[in-house]
């Protein structure tokens, strides 16, 4: 690999690192707050919180204001967030107790996380860091055209022909979110 691209890559990932800890940081203060009641919420519920989040973001990219004092950052971060805690649902499946630790709980979040971003560096190897010419309109586009992908497959009931699973859609909304936020952050 020429030595510049490689600096390139490295850069990338200790930004994606950083977003990982901006991530895991609100995760898990929603997580004192809150403890682990998401985990009530079936994966089809979970693809329509990640939807209203992709949509608030599109509407304010579009309408250039946003009436509610939260902007497309926290939106970005639930999108990371609870795309992993989708990951966790379709693992563990849906629960009426709190069955999971916090430890447990986080240790799934990081394992998610390291999943996504293998898999970043292997595309983002290919495609020669090609994200970081794209739109912050084409991020959100892309999470929206991979949710109707997702809850396609859910009405199909997990099944696919020939396409990659649920599980594939999660991991590339995870790493657009992340893009969108390495853009906003640097």
């Amino acid at each position: 690999m020429p030595r510049k691209i490689k600096i390139i890559m490295d850069k990338t990932s200790q930004q994606y690192d950083h977003v990982i800890a901006v991530c895991q940081d609100i995760f898990t203060k929603k997580m004192k707050d809150y403890g682990i009641a998401w985990r009530i919420l079936r994966p089809s519920s979970m693809t329509d919180q990640i939807y209203i989040k992709a949509q608030r973001i599109r509407s304010i990219e579009q309408k250039g204001i946003s009436k509610i004092d939260e902007g497309i950052r926290s939106e970005y971060i639930g999108i990371v967030n609870y795309c992993i805690m989708a990951l966790i649902q379709l693992e563990k499946g849906t629960s009426e107790s709190d069955d999971l630790t916090e430890e447990e709980t986080l240790r799934l979040y990081i394992n998610y996380f390291n999943q996504a971003k293998t898999l970043m560096m292997d595309k983002n190897h290919d495609y020669d860091e090609a994200w970081r010419n794209m739109r912050m309109s084409s991020f959100t586009d892309l999470i929206l055209m991979k949710l109707k992908r997702t809850k396609q497959i859910e009405d199909n009931l997990g099944k696919t022909l020939i396409s990659e699973g649920i599980e594939a859609n999660y991991l590339d909304m995870i790493n657009y979110a992340v893009f969108a936020l390495i853009k906003i952050e640097f």
